[in-house]
């Protein structure tokens, strides 16, 4: 069975916030961050948005791209380190509101790897037909864990969601590969701490996700026989334009065939690649039979990669 995507959506909070704005927040300039980073704003969700509101937006629109009612749904799978409570997750509220009544439901924590994790999770559900439809969603409320007085972390982060429905296609399309890591001796560079901040060592996690990136990147197109050459389009984590472009270089393509929703958007975690993903397809960057490369790394830490064939 090949198993890949079905539809897509993609949620952002109208609230922009600029590196202009930032400078009066703390002691940062537009230039500093676009140089080192590649953003140039952010969008924020307002206080009474959280994160499950922005998941359920984002699910409404990948049902309707798949032409899916919610109770063809099977299975929920949320990826997200903000959600709105421990617990009931955000995977159950969003059941819950989008009618879904037999699906089962999950959330997943994996940082910016999650919405990778979510997919390669439902990809074996699928395979091994105990569900047809599942429905994926990469979502965060970072801007509720930021620490807006570290101007090294706050520049970075971003509100947003991303949904997938997965199922079966056609023969030669779907996902074809996958790559799922992990080193938790890594923890201690990106974790949040006991005042529920965002805390990094920019450093360390620079040195490791431009190795990881483009080595994951590389493995799975080797894992199916292809030469790197033959990637139609990359959609990295959107982290920081410097990472993201190690990864492009090491497979050898052109700018024009990298997303690059950061410049907008900022790091939106595990949102990241299913937001540029959805927002690729709609541009028609990416095509019916295009190999595609989703590639991302988070706290944990943890890393990920996929190939796809684009198509139903």
């Amino acid at each position: 069975m090949n198993v890949g995507v079905l539809g897509l959506g993609h949620y952002l909070p109208e609230k922009v916030l600029t590196n202009k704005d930032l400078e009066q927040l703390v002691d940062t300039s537009d230039e500093w961050i676009r140089t080192r980073t590649g953003i140039e704003e952010r969008r924020i969700a307002e206080d009474d948005m959280d994160t499950s509101d922005m998941a359920l937006q984002a699910a409404k629109k990948a049902l309707q791209d798949a032409q899916l009612d919610a109770k063809d749904i099977d299975l929920i799978i949320v990826a997200t380190v903000t959600p709105d409570t421990p617990f009931p997750s955000v995977s159950c509220m969003i059941q819950h509101r989008l009618g879904a009544e037999k699906a089962a439901a999950m959330d997943i924590s994996a940082a910016c790897t999650g919405f990778i994790y979510a997919m390669t999770t439902a990809e074996q559900f699928i395979k091994t037909g105990a569900y047809k439809h599942i429905l994926i969603v990469g979502v965060e409320k970072l801007s509720k864990i930021t620490d807006w007085t570290d101007r090294n972390t706050c520049v970075l982060l971003g509100d947003g969601a991303g949904a997938a429905v997965i199922g079966e296609v056609s023969e030669n399309k779907g996902i074809l590969s996958f790559e799922l890591g992990a080193n938790g001796v890594g923890g201690e560079f990106l974790y949040q701490d006991e005042h529920d901040h965002l805390i990094m060592n920019g450093r360390e996690v620079y040195k490791f996700a431009v190795q990881q990136m483009p080595e994951s990147s590389v493995n799975v197109i080797e894992k199916i026989g292809y030469n790197k050459e033959e990637v139609d389009y990359l959609i990295p984590h959107q982290a920081n334009i410097r990472i993201m472009e190690a990864a492009r270089k090491r497979l050898g393509i052109s700018k024009e065939r990298m997303a690059t929703s950061i410049k907008r958007y900022g790091n939106n975690s595990s949102a990241s690649i299913p937001i540029a993903l959805s927002e690729a397809v709609q541009k028609g960057n990416i095509k019916d039979n295009d190999l595609v490369v989703l590639v991302g790394f988070g706290g944990g830490l943890t890393w990920g990669a996929v190939a796809l064939r684009w198509g139903k």
